[in-house]
C-alpha cells in the first residue's frame, strides 16, 4: 500500500511515517518544514519528502490513502485536492489505531506535561528487561535515537495527546489508543486554541478513561485535583495512585542526597538524582541517575508501575533508570564555554517551566546563576491565557530574557513590568544574544527554553561565549 502523509515532519506524523514504513508500506509525504533532523530520519528510511502542500504531488503519486496531520485545515491545497478527487484519507492516530495497535498490548502516557519523558522511560524499563516494545514518542530517547518502531508483540508504548486529531476529527487523539495500561501525569489547562476552558479537557480525558478495559490500569498522581475529578465521573478499572504526601499506600518516593540520608528540614534541597521508591510502604530500592527534578521523579514512578503491570519487576526498572540517557530537548546541554553552560529544554507552560528551574536550581544550588531565555511561542502562551502566572514560574532564575518578536512585545509587558530589573524583553534576536553574551559569566547557566527552534539561538549563544574568551 501507497501511504502519503500530509504534514510528515512533526514529530508525531514523522513517526506514523516510520511505523508505515517498517510495515513495508510505500511511504511519502509532504510538508512545509522538510529539514533536518526529522528529514534525515525519514530519507535513511527511503521515504520520499516534498517540499511544500502543492496538490500535484499527489496527483502524480495516486497513493492508495492519505494520512492528514492536524496541523492542515480545509483551504490548504493538498487537502482540498483530496476532496475533491475523492482520495480515501484519514488522520495519523486513527492510522496508527487500526494498522499497528490492533491486537497490542497498548501503554499510553497522557497529561498535560511529562509525556514525553515519561513514554521515553517507560519504552527503555521495557526494551532493558528485554520485551523489545514497539513505541511513538513526541521527541527522540537518546536510549533509541529514534522516535517510533514498531517493536516486537505484544507490547506499544505511545505519547498520548490530548490535542485534536485532525480538521475532520476534533476528538483527541488519545481516543483512538485504547489502552490497557494507562498513565495519567498531571492536568492543567493548556491548548487554548482548542479548548474552551479546563472542563472541556476534562471531558476528553473522560473519555480516554472509558476506553481502557475492567482488567486494565490507570495510574495517577492523588494530589491531582482535576485527574480525581475525571475520574469521579467514572472509572471502570483498576487503579494505583501514587502520592508525594500521603505514603500509607500505593506509590510513593523519599528523596535523598549522596549519602542516601536526608532531613526532612533538607528534603527542598534534594535534586532528584537518587531515590527511594516505595510500594505500599515497603521499600522497593533506590534510583541513582542521571537526571534531576522531582517532575521527572514523578514521572519514574509512573513509569516503573506500568512496567509492573506488564510483568517487569521493580528491580528491574530500578536498573534499567540507572541508564536512562533523558530525551532530547529535556535539560538537553547543548554545551560549556568559558565555564558558561548552555541547555536546552522543550518547557513552555508556566508550570514545566518552573519544574525544569526547580530542578536545575537544586543540581546547581544558590551560589550560582540562572539566567531563563524563554521563548512564549505556543498558541497558548500568544493568547496570553497564562500572563498572570507565568512571573512566579521564573521566580528561581536570577535574570530572564524574553523573545517577543512581532507584536508580541505589548502582550508580554505586564510579565517585564512584573519580573522588575530582572526582566529583559527583546523584539530582535541578534540584540538579545548580545545582551544575554554582555551578561554572562562564569559558572551560569543559560537555560533556553522553547518548543521551537528560537532562532538557532543555542548556539549562537555558544559561538559568541566561545569568541569572547578568543578575544580575552
Amino acid at each position: 500500500m501507497h501511504v502519503h502523509i500530509l504534514g510528515i515532519c512533526g514529530t508525531f506524523m514523522g513517526g506514523i511515517a516510520l511505523l508505515a514504513r517498517a510495515n513495508s508500506h510505500k511511504v511519502t509525504g509532504q510538508d512545509t518544514n522538510v529539514y533536518p533532523p526529522m528529514s534525515t530520519q525519514l530519507e535513511e528510511q527511503g521515504i520520499q519528502l516534498i517540499q511544500g502542500f502543492d496538490s500535484d504531488p499527489i496527483k502524480q503519486l495516486e497513493p492508495d490513502v492519505v494520512v492528514i496531520g492536524n496541523a492542515l485545515s480545509r483551504g490548504n491545497s493538498a487537502v482540498e485536492y483530496v476532496l475533491e478527487q475523492n482520495i480515501a484519507y484519514t488522520s495519523g492516530a486513527q492510522w496508527l489505531a487500526e494498522n499497528v495497535l490492533q491486537q497490542r498490548w497498548v501503554l499510553a502516557v497522557a497529561g498535560t506535561h511529562g509525556k514525553t519523558t515519561t513514554s521515553s522511560m517507560l519504552a527503555w524499563i521495557l526494551e532493558y528487561a528485554g520485551l523489545s516494545p514497539g513505541f511513538l514518542i513526541g521527541g527522540v530517547p537518546e536510549n533509541f535515537g529514534i522516535s517510533a518502531r514498531n517493536g516486537n508483540n505484544p507490547f506499544f508504548v505511545v505519547e498520548a495527546d490530548e490535542y485534536d486529531t485532525a480538521f475532520f476529527d476534533k476528538r483527541s487523539k488519545f481516543v483512538h489508543y485504547h489502552p490497557r495500561t494507562l498513565i495519567l501525569n498531571n492536568l492543567e489547562f493548556d491548548h487554548a486554541d482548542i479548548f474552551e476552558d479546563l472542563n472541556a479537557i476534562k471531558k476528553q480525558f473522560h473519555h480516554l478513561i472509558r476506553t481502557v478495559p475492567g482488567n486494565g490500569l490507570l495510574i495517577y498522581p492523588s494530589e491531582d485535583v482535576s485527574l480525581v475529578n475525571v475520574l469521579e465521573m467514572g472509572c471502570w478499572s483498576q487503579k494505583e495512585r501514587y502520592s508525594n504526601t500521603d505514603t500509607t499506600s500505593g506509590w510513593s518516593v523519599k528523596l535523598l542526597n549522596r549519602n542516601h540520608k536526608l532531613p526532612d528540614k533538607e528534603m527542598e534541597s534534594a535534586d532528584g538524582s537518587i531515590f527511594e521508591v516505595f510500594w505500599n510502604r515497603q521499600s522497593q530500592g533506590i534510583v541513582n541517575w542521571d537526571l534531576l527534578g522531582v517532575h521527572n521523579v514523578n514521572n519514574a514512578i509512573v513509569a516503573i508501575a506500568a512496567a509492573r503491570h506488564v510483568g517487569v519487576p521493580v528491580k528491574y526498572a530500578i536498573e534499567a533508570l540507572a541508564e536512562f540517557k533523558n530525551v532530547k530537548r529535556r535539560m538537553e546541554i547543548k554545551g560549556k564555554e568559558n565555564e558558561v553552560t548552555v541547555y536546552d529544554d522543550f518547557a513552555h507552560h508556566p508550570t514545566a517551566i518552573s519544574t525544569t528551574i526547580d530542578g536545575l536550581r537544586r543540581r546547581v544550588g544558590n551560589k550560582q546563576r540562572i539566567i531563563a531565555i524563554l521563548e512564549p511561542r505556543s498558541n497558548t502562551m500568544k493568547m496570553q491565557v497564562h500572563n498572570k502566572v507565568l512571573p512566579a514560574s521564573l521566580d528561581q532564575a536570577d535574570s530572564v530574557y524574553v523573545y517577543l518578536p512581532d507584536d508580541n512585545e505589548t502582550k508580554f509587558s505586564d510579565l517585564l513590568e512584573l519580573l522588575g530589573k530582572r526582566g529583559h524583553g527583546y523584539s530582535d534576536i541578534k540584540q538579545m544574544i548580545n545582551a544575554i553574551l554582555a551578561e554572562a559569566k562564569s559558572d551560569d547557566h543559560l537555560l533556553v527554553m522553547s518548543n521551537g527552534g528560537f532562532c538557532g539561538i543555542h548556539q549562537k549563544l555558544l559561538d559568541g561565549l566561545r569568541m569572547r574568551g578568543i578575544n580575552d
